[in-house]
């Protein structure tokens, strides 16, 4: 009997909760969820055969590795920081490994103890990192085995709302983790477009968007990620001209952020200790210029530049201009942010989110330029089974499912850019009506 130990079930865990718990049922296998909240993790397990909740703390070490040497699969869905923790335990007792998270640097330095171990670890199995890869690299091998170049390559991806639950301004909530998106972007993004490298600081990252379509969702705001340059080795596009890896939101969402950027309430650098009894009007006042004769809207219209009526709704709709109460006066400017955003982007019962993804390829042929648009669009179901956990889960959940029953033999450090790994997860989410759409368009390359 194989035993498979997810260790953390938090949101993003309930479709690979689910699905490995049916597995069970049907297959020579067990299944132990393990989290700091064994209550939590019982309801999730429904009484399935062959499950079972365990307390988990992750600090007490004797505890913790009691509990991985119980599997012979350890699927983490903890923190990405404690992800090495976890994988050198998995190391030190021979259990393979299954994340959804990017590969870190210390993961990369227990390459060669894996594989002389003959164990099977994978990351970045999920969404973005995950699907991206798995679907971008079926384009590229198709192209590849034809003698076809990759002349450029855009990827975008967003955890956004379905429209029937587009109901503020910024047609936005929280779907993920709030505080990196609060903190999305901070540092330099990178990037190559015709031969030209392209460096982004922070405080321009904002206004340097691109235009994204999906037909029957209208537009998108596409910006870059921090680090698109170091995805030429992993997909195989050293020479390539044009890479950029980016983040979707809705059309103006970007401008309206923009503003928080510029004044320094995304700060994570300092400490804010403000007195009891601050308002929101108060607190945006704090990043502004003093003037006794001039309003806060004045000053902000001043100070920002191009500052239009949807920006001013959507800063107003917070409610930053009104006199409540700030939820908590102490923390760095992002962390203030966060607890207002929280108040006023959360999800409901009854929301829907939405996942939008999205390749652009310029493939040299023998015929012309060939463009690919190949496009994936996901909706949740509610405020518990949403698109971001769909999309996260079901790739992870697949791959352990497949790697159990012998079809993926690999050994070793992997991400899932091997046709043996993303082949056979590819189908099988299909079956979940997870896959992409693609356009073509052939230019005469003359």
């Amino acid at each position: 009997m194989h035993t498979i130990l997810i260790l953390g079930g938090g949101k993003s865990a309930i479709f690979l909760i689910d699905f490995l718990a049916k597995s069970c049922q049907t297959k020579d296998r067990q299944l132990i969820l393990a989290d700091i909240n064994p209550d939590s993790a019982t309801k999730k397990l429904k009484n399935q055969p062959n499950t079972q909740a365990r307390q988990l703390d992750i600090e007490d070490r004797e505890s913790r590795q009691a509990l991985i040497r119980e599997a012979d699969v350890v699927i983490s869905m903890l923190p990405a920081f404690m992800h090495p923790l976890v994988a050198k335990d998995c190391l030190h007792f021979g259990i393979h490994f299954f994340s959804a998270s990017y590969e870190s640097e210390e993961m990369r330095e227990m390459k060669s103890e894996i594989e002389a171990k003959g164990l099977f670890f994978l990351n970045e199995c999920g969404l973005d990192p995950g699907i991206d890869h798995m679907s971008a690299m079926q384009i590229i091998h198709s192209a590849k085995s034809k003698g076809e170049e990759i002349l450029s390559f855009k990827s975008y991806c967003g955890g956004l709302l379905a429209p029937e639950s587009e109901d503020n301004p910024w047609k936005y909530k929280f779907t993920w983790n709030p505080r990196n998106v609060v903190l999305a972007g901070q540092g330099t993004s990178r990037y190559i477009e015709n031969g030209d490298l392209k460096f982004v600081p922070y405080h321009q990252l904002f206004n340097r968007l691109e235009t994204i379509q999906f037909p029957g969702l209208g537009d998108f705001d596409g910006y870059p990620n921090r680090d698109s340059l170091s995805y030429r080795r992993v997909y195989g596009l050293k020479n390539i001209g044009t890479i950029l890896r980016g983040t979707l939101r809705r059309s103006g969402f970007c401008k309206a952020w923009n503003v928080f950027v510029q004044l320094g309430m995304c700060d994570d650098s300092f400490q804010m200790n403000l007195p009891e009894g601050t308002t929101l009007r108060q607190f945006l006042n704090a990043f502004l210029p003093y003037d006794p004769q001039l309003s806060v809207e004045e000053k902000l219209g001043n100070l920002i530049p191009d500052f239009d009526f949807p920006t001013w709704e959507k800063i107003q709709w917070l409610g930053l201009f009104g006199n409540d109460l700030l939820p908590r006066t102490d923390g760095s400017p992002a962390v203030i942010l966060q607890a207002i955003l929280e108040k006023n982007w959360k999800l409901y019962p009854e929301d829907k989110d939405m996942i939008v993804m999205q390749h652009l390829f310029q493939v040299k042929t023998a015929e012309g330029i060939r463009e690919i648009r190949s496009s994936l669009v996901c909706f949740g179901e509610d405020d518990t089974y949403t698109a971001m956990a769909k999309t996260v889960g079901l790739p992870l959940a697949i791959a352990v499912d497949l790697f159990l029953d012998g079809k993926i033999k690999l050994k070793g450090l992997h991400v899932p850019v091997l046709p043996e790994i993303y082949n056979p997860v590819l189908a099988a989410l299909e079956d979940y009506g997870i896959s992409f759409q693609e356009q073509e368009k052939l230019y005469d390359s003359a």
